[in-house]
């Protein structure tokens, strides 16, 4: 597949602050895409948009905002004159039994990484159908197959990929093209932060290979940005997630049944585990609410 290229082009990269966003504007920003960055985070923002090879700005915004996001969505072209990439990346996790899940964390992730895409694709589809541009919408090896303890995070990256596969059949007559891109166990602070209870971090660990590792953040990213140059409707930060989508019929018994039986094996730890969103990016997220609450 032929590779557009990126040179001169302006991305929007949501949950740019750390991660997964912050490497990917880098690794535009080094091709010469003109980044905006989106996030909750100005100062974190401010500081990734100084490290960039090529024009940025950043903007302060909750991705799950009709109004802030079409507000970015004008600043941005207004700075910029187009936008040709958008990557809704935004995203916030929780873990966890389900029955003793806090009821508000668990729609937060909902909203953050269902909903806020969605919001996100709403904003600035007039812009891309205007450039013939590209959407990645960031899913996840949750999308593919469940597992247990993760009842939000697998309902709202199930959900993104239905909805960014639904909204490719509507906007490719239009010249937009619209992707997937998909990530197995990677290096992130969104990880570590699930990685500090005991019981998610050991029940990961027992996950079937190659599925229980934590992989490295830069070649995952790299693969994300071939993909932006090849404008792919599929984009797999792990070389062996493509091969997961053969098999995936099959996963829900599987997963089913040895989750029933790692369930049984941690049983007797599971009262007390930490509720709430994982990481600094969910520590992030609450502050915004904490603030709109006062």
């Amino acid at each position: 597949m032929s590779r557009v290229n990126l040179e001169g082009k302006v991305a929007v990269v949501t949950g740019a602050a750390r991660g997964v966003g912050e490497l990917l504007a880098r690794k535009l920003s080094a091709r010469g895409v003109k980044v905006a960055l989106v996030g909750l985070e100005p100062d974190a923002l401010k500081q990734v948009s100084g490290r960039l090879h090529s024009d940025s700005d950043h903007w302060y915004a909750d991705v799950t905002d009709h109004e802030a996001m079409a507000r970015v969505a004008s600043e941005v072209e207004a700075r910029f004159g187009r936008v040709d990439i958008v990557v809704a990346n935004a995203g916030v996790a929780t873990g966890g039994p389900f029955a003793e899940s806090d009821p508000e964390s668990w729609r937060r992730v909902i909203e953050v990484n269902l909903v806020g895409s969605a919001v996100t694709a709403r904003a600035f589809l007039p812009l891309l159908t205007r450039s013939r541009g590209y959407l990645l919408q960031i899913a996840s090896l949750a999308a593919i197959t469940p597992a247990p303890m993760m009842t939000a995070y697998c309902a709202s990256k199930s959900g993104v990929e239905a909805y960014a596969h639904s909204l490719r059949a509507e906007v490719g007559h239009l010249g937009v093209k619209v992707g997937v891109g998909y990530l197995s166990w990677t290096d992130t602070d969104m990880v570590r932060g699930a990685d500090q209870d005991d019981v998610m971090r050991e029940l990961r660990q027992r996950l079937p290979w190659p599925s229980n590792k934590t992989y490295p953040l830069g070649p995952a990213v790299d693969r994300l940005v071939a993909g932006i140059e090849r404008r792919s409707s599929h984009v797999y930060g792990q070389w062996w997630l493509r091969g997961m989508q053969g098999v995936r019929g099959y996963l829900p018994g599987v997963i089913g049944t040895v989750g029933q039986r790692e369930m049984r094996r941690f049983a007797d730890r599971l009262t007390g585990l930490r509720t709430g969103l994982v990481g600094a990016g969910g520590a992030a997220d609450e502050q915004h609410r904490t603030t709109l609450r006062k």
